[in-house]
């Protein structure tokens, strides 16, 4: 009996030294502070850039390794059973019959960009919730794809240019949707047709490679595409193709410009350098990223909300808070931050897709994901159905919540919270982890020796200071896990297991705990947020207000009203045959509160102007609606009687602040800025004194008593008569009409009289593009009145001018009639239009 119990205690002191070990070697973390991860090695788990590619900083984890909780995953299954998850049963573009993305010799309709845009973030959304039936139907699109591979290595629709050039466009968008579907399944023949496809573009000659706008602009898609299977087959010709394509592709390395203006095309394709810097290793093209995202924001975006008064093309001039940007360009600059993130290792770009992701895009889109609006403003107080042109760049009912708010935004706004999703993790080179954006989720990664752990992440970020971590392994393994330090916090404390860890570490840098870890471990990150404000000096000194990585916009109180959407679908916008658009209600948003406020701020401490007040979290989990939203702030202002709507049915511009009122202080209320559908997020600033100037109300000029009509209209009639009167006939910064795209033909526009008026003279200020487009002053043209039931000439006393740039005034023989037409010979290949057409 004492052998027996001598063994059973020596056991038992055995079993308690092990635990003991174990217990002290977990305790002993490396706890530091970096900025990027120490790419000296190489992750042995995941796929990594091969040499002579630079190494990865942050490594993709495949799809479906994260497991999105809380708000958004809510927001995720928002986007299935709205918009996004129904798109294939209502949208032309997706209808199976005929189309070209199931043909296997590339022939047929509906064959460009809209169906990879919706799929992109369709089967990302099936793979994140294993949906069957949306898995299902993602594999049609992809077995359709696979099937449509032809000899040369080509596949897909075989879409050609007048001048007999390919079309790469739409293939760079479907190239992602197969790399997902690859890492999905596994599957051997996306890598082949990857293969045999490259190899095929590497025989194209340059000048019939990207020989068009949108391929022109955005080739660094194809280039990523490209890495993506290098890093897979080491297929070193791969690289001579990336060469290829960045020599090709539009120059995005200009000093003082940029190549393109269009919002969408600088959202996605700003940073095409920094991907090409992979393989260049010139620090200048990583640079150069930075650079056109700053040229952007320096010239446009003086905004909060992260994005900038792109409309749908930036102008110079218009680059107020009420200069919008299309959700499309919201969605392609937050994937843009996350490649960006992954190439650099700058948190930078986490922090700006943050912004983007919590302020400008969740008020882009209806609570119920099934309608979304085109542009969307900082500063937007009515989201209706009318053309608010040139005020916006757009003519058309561009503000209102549509299902069909245009081709692009309709398929392509699908993969933002998807890609977002994938994005919250990344592997690291040294065989760990890094939290890199913040909400609730569950990651499952391999890590350390090979051990496959999973991290529950618990939180409301960005909605509370709280992230929790509890770690589940099945052995104790030993990794770093880095937490990323967001821009806006100074402080940031770490405890694990309880503990409180040393650390100093500064805003926008990495913490690096490296330490032995066992099931059952917890990680506790408290990022203390504090109110901001900010002072946007170019944009008339307004200013906005930050609470950690939020936001805050006024509450204006909304007034929905349901509208018919085939009475609101855009000219490019079409149903299938046996969709109910009566499902598919659009809305319009009016303000049912005031909206035209200042702000009265401490002159030292202008944050101690607001008070925040905090609230439940939502039982529906989602908390980016104005009776949803947790957090709310108290700040003292005033109105600002003459800030008013201008002629185009906009909140007019702001003026210099800071601002006379002589209107009560009142208390308002600010919401997070993404719960705001109608907003105002940078405020004019209430000053008293002679440095407080007057503010202006905007001109809105009266009607005129006459209406117009024409054999053919693009841009708007209304535009000949609104007394905006063009410096050059080039001038883009007013409303035209045109006959667009009609060419080399024989039109007419024509002035309708309420009653007979007497008349003598007409001006006309023409339209002429030259330069930018394809509208001409016309050929000839002649005017004719309305004379009983016929249309006759005019005695005019001087010729018919075809001026550019100056009035071109014809004085007649005085005549009383109830019309009068422009009789109008375009020229040959050419369109026109006209800016301005004034009678007398």
């Amino acid at each position: 009996m004492p052998v027996n119990g001598t063994i059973k205690r020596a056991r038992t002191l055995g079993l308690l030294v092990i635990v003991f070990a174990v217990q002290t070697l977990a305790a002993a973390a490396e706890v530091s502070v970096v900025d990027r991860p120490d790419t000296s090695q190489k992750n042995d788990h995941y796929v990594s850039n091969r040499e002579p590619l630079l190494p990865s900083q942050f490594i993709e984890l495949p799809v479906g390794s994260i497991k999105p909780e809380g708000w958004l995953l809510e927001f995720i299954e928002r986007q299935r059973d709205g918009l996004t998850g129904n798109l294939g049963k209502i949208s032309v573009w997706l209808q199976k019959d005929g189309n070209a993305w199931l043909s296997p010799d590339g022939k047929g309709e509906w064959g460009w960009e809209e169906l990879p845009y919706w799929l992109k973030g369709y089967g990302e959304m099936a793979y994140i919730l294993e949906d069957p039936e949306m898995l299902a139907e993602t594999k049609v699109w992809i077995e359709g794809t696979l099937n449509s591979r032809r000899e040369n290595g080509d596949f897909g629709p075989d879409h050609r240019f007048e001048d007999g050039s390919r079309d790469y466009w739409a293939n760079m968008i479907m190239l992602f949707c197969l790399q997902s579907y690859y890492e999905y399944t596994g599957d051997e023949r996306v890598l082949e047709l990857m293969t045999d496809y490259f190899k095929y573009q590497l025989t194209v000659p340059d000048d019939e490679m990207l020989t068009h706008y949108w391929q022109r602009m955005r080739g660094g898609d194809n280039i990523y595409s490209i890495y993506w299977l290098y890093n897979r087959t080491g297929d070193e010709w791969l690289l001579d193709l990336a060469a290829k394509m960045d020599r090709n592709t539009a120059n995005w390395r200009m000093e003082d410009d940029l190549p393109n203006w269009h919002n969408v095309n600088v959202a996605q394709a700003f940073g095409e350098p920094a991907t090409y810097y992979l393989q260049s290793h010139k620090k200048s093209d990583l640079e150069f990223a930075y650079k056109n995202f700053y040229e952007i924001r320096e010239r446009f975006g003086q905004v909060p909300g992260g994005m900038f008064g792109g409309d749908e093309n930036c102008r110079v001039g218009y680059d107020d808070p009420r200069q919008a940007v299309e959700t499309c360009g919201m969605v392609e600059q937050m994937l843009s931050n996350e490649l960006l993130m992954r190439i650099s290792g700058d948190p930078f770009w986490a922090d700006h897709c943050e912004e983007v992701a919590f302020n400008s895009y969740p008020a882009a889109v209806m609570p119920d994901f099934r309608a979304l609006r085109y542009l969307t403003a900082p500063n937007m107080v009515v989201s209706d159905r009318k053309n608010h042109s040139p005020g916006i760049d757009n003519a058309g009912p561009f503000l209102m919540m549509n299902p069909f708010s245009s081709r692009c935004c309709q398929h392509n706004h699908s993969h933002g919270w998807p890609y977002y999703s994938k994005s919250l993790w990344w592997a690291t080179p040294d065989n760990g982890l890094c939290a890199a954006m913040y909400t609730a989720n569950e990651v499952t990664a391999k890590v350390g020796d090979g051990t496959e752990v999973t991290i529950a992440e618990k939180t409301n970020y960005p909605f509370e200071e709280t992230v929790k971590f509890n770690v589940s392994t099945p052995k104790p393994v030993k990794f770093p896990l880095y937490l990323r330090v967001p821009k806006w916090c100074d402080k940031p404390v770490v405890s694990v297991n309880g503990k409180k860890l040393k650390l100093d570490a500064k805003p926008r840098s990495y913490i690096r705990i490296d330490r032995m870890w066992s099931r059952g471990d917890t990680v506790n990150l408290d990022l203390p947020m504090r109110i901001e404000v900010r002072t946007w000096e170019r944009n008339h000194n307004s200013v906005s207000v930050d609470y950690g990585p939020l936001t805050f916009s006024l509450k204006i109180e909304e007034r929905l009203n349901k509208v018919d959407s085939t009475k609101a679908a855009l000219w490019d916008s079409k149903w299938q045959d046996d969709a109910d658009p009566s499902e598919w209600p659009s809305f319009e948003i009016f303000p049912a509160s005031p909206w035209n406020y200042g702000l009265v701020l401490n002159e030292k401490h202008p944050e101690r102007s607001f008070s925040l007040v905090k609230k439940a979290w939502p039982e529906d989990n989602f908390p980016f609606t104005l009776k949803s939203v947790p957090l709310e702030m108290k700040v003292k202002a005033r109105k600002i009687p003459n800030w008013k709507l201008d002629r185009y049915g906009l909140c007019a511009e702001l003026q210099d602040s800071p601002v006379h009122s002589d209107e009560p202080v009142e208390t308002v209320t600010l919401v997070p800025m993404g719960a705001a559908r109608l907003r105002i997020s940078a405020f004019p600033v209430i000053g008293s004194g002679p440095a407080a100037t007057e503010w202006q109300a905007p001109v809105v000029p009266d009607p005129l008593p006459y209406k117009a009509a024409a054999s053919h209209v693009f841009d708007s009639l209304e535009a000949m008569y609104d007394q905006m009167h063009p410096s050059t006939s080039g001038d883009h910064s007013i409303p035209r009409f045109t006959w667009w795209d009609h060419r080399g033909s024989r039109e007419w526009v024509q002035y309708d009289f309420k009653k007979p008026k007497t008349v003598s003279q007409v001006s006309l200020y023409w339209f002429d593009d030259t330069g930018r487009g394809q509208c001409r002053v016309p050929k000839s043209w002649k005017l004719l009145y309305r004379k009983g039931d016929r249309w006759v000439p005019v005695s005019a006393k001087d010729a018919y001018s075809t001026d550019r740039d100056k009035w071109n005034t014809v004085n007649f023989e005085q005549v009383r009639t109830s019309s009068l037409r422009l009789d109008v010979q375009l020229k040959r290949d050419y369109s026109g239009g006209i800016l301005e057409w004034k009678i007398k």
